[in-house]
């Protein structure tokens, strides 16, 4: 998962949809409290007489301006020019008048918290010039929300991939936030939100999603009110795949890891699970990222100075509190673990080589996996992972996870 960032792509897009109910103006110049009288009788009458009609979704003044919605659209007439900069420094807002001269949009979303200036020129039928100017702020950081989600738009992930989103800010109105985000599969599995306090909401079906099916994801919070004073700033449709169903079950009894695919073992893979002292959890894990190399370090997750490996070789987390399956290149090569004894912090080894570039077990395991895969372990002597732990909220039961709905 990823911080929130209002330039990310998981987060950003822009919005077909204009604003209705959009200040009209017939100045044709200046400001967008031009005086009348200014810039000429000529222009003043062609204004005037024009059936052109300009509206700017963004009202003149206004501070809570949109993100996605602004832009401009004409009546009766076509668009001649459109142009839309930041105030103050005049930067310029790339944007696109419609094929057929009606409408103009930015081409990427606004920033929040800006001050915009737009100003537009359009003809009737008879090339009479109407003009419209507006000056006006986005809603602010400190007024607005933004969700940050996974899985990303047009990914391929496994079949216990929940759809998650954490805000950047309490929601208290946690029906109308979940009201205008809908979740569906072409499989037809019924998908239902859960909230793990104020900032985070899944969605899941209430078995694993089906193999190959599409999901969409319909993010409509632009407008919306979270909390008091705070509003959503996103309008955007997502889609994602759900690939080949891999379950993998560690058990650790036995020291293996069975892996699963479409109903057909492919390999049984000897592991090491955590030692007595730092056992395993216990049911079903997520993959939520993969990382060809990364580094571990016991202080960040409470353990003092115990280890710090810089180059953790096939690392897949499943917890957000530093569950990994991941490779070993440190074991003792005179008495190999796998297959045999725990000896991790709580993770599950899988043997490898330093540099991520043999041909290893750990290896196999990495390539053969996608985030949204489901690692279940059991016959560990440590608890269950906590739902919240990571995308983890198979561990509810079906009714304990649509009690947590809101609407």
């Amino acid at each position: 998962m990823t911080t929130p960032d209002m330039r990310a792509r998981r987060v950003l897009g822009a919005c077909a949809a204009l604003m209705v109910g959009a200040l009209t103006l017939t100045a044709c110049g200046g400001s967008a409290n031009a005086d009348d009288n200014k810039g000429g009788k000529d222009a003043k009458d062609s204004a005037k007489t024009s059936t052109a009609t300009i509206a700017i979704s963004a009202k003149d003044g206004s501070t809570d301006a949109s993100i996605n919605a602004t832009g401009v659209k004409v009546s009766d007439g076509k668009l001649t020019e459109v142009k839309m900069t930041v105030a103050g420094t005049g930067t310029v807002v790339p944007g696109e008048i419609s094929a057929d001269g009606t409408s103009w949009k930015p081409k990427e979303q606004l920033e929040r918290g800006t001050k915009y200036a737009i100003s537009a020129t359009a003809k009737d039928a008879n090339n009479r010039v109407a003009a419209a100017n507006s000056i006006f702020t986005t809603v602010s950081s400190a007024n607005s929300f933004i969700g940050t989600y996974t899985p990303d738009n047009g990914t391929t992930v496994g079949v216990g991939m929940p759809v998650s989103f954490t805000f950047d800010k309490a929601i208290t109105d946690k029906r109308a936030v979940q009201s205008h985000i809908t979740v569906t599969s072409s499989s037809g599995q019924q998908v239902v939100g859960h909230w793990f306090g104020t900032q985070r909401l899944d969605f899941r079906p209430e078995d694993y999603w089906k193999a190959g099916s599409k999901v969409t994801m319909k993010i409509d919070l632009d407008g919306v009110q979270g909390a008091n004073g705070t509003y959503g700033v996103q309008k955007k449709t997502v889609t994602f795949t759900i690939g080949r169903s891999q379950v993998s079950t560690v058990d650790a009894r036995t020291q293996t890891m069975t892996v699963v695919r479409d109903g057909g073992t492919l390999k049984t893979l000897p592991v090491s699970t955590g030692s007595p002292q730092h056992t395993t959890y216990n049911g079903q894990m997520v993959i939520s990222e993969k990382f060809t190399q990364t580094r571990m370090n016991s202080q960040t997750v409470g353990l003092g100075g115990e280890y710090d490996i810089p180059d953790v070789p096939h690392a897949m987390r499943l917890t957000t509190s530093g569950t990994f399956l991941h490779g070993n290149y440190w074991y003792n090569k005179g008495n190999p673990p796998f297959g045999r004894e725990g000896t991790s912090h709580g993770c599950i080894g899988l043997p490898d080589v330093q540099g991520a570039q043999g041909d290893t077990t750990a290896k196999w395991f990495y390539d053969n996996s996608l985030i949204g895969d489901v690692v279940i372990v059991k016959n560990s002597p440590d608890t269950t992972v906590a739902p919240d732990n990571g995308l983890n909220g198979w561990n509810m039961t079906w009714s304990a996870w649509t009690a947590g709905s809101a609407v």
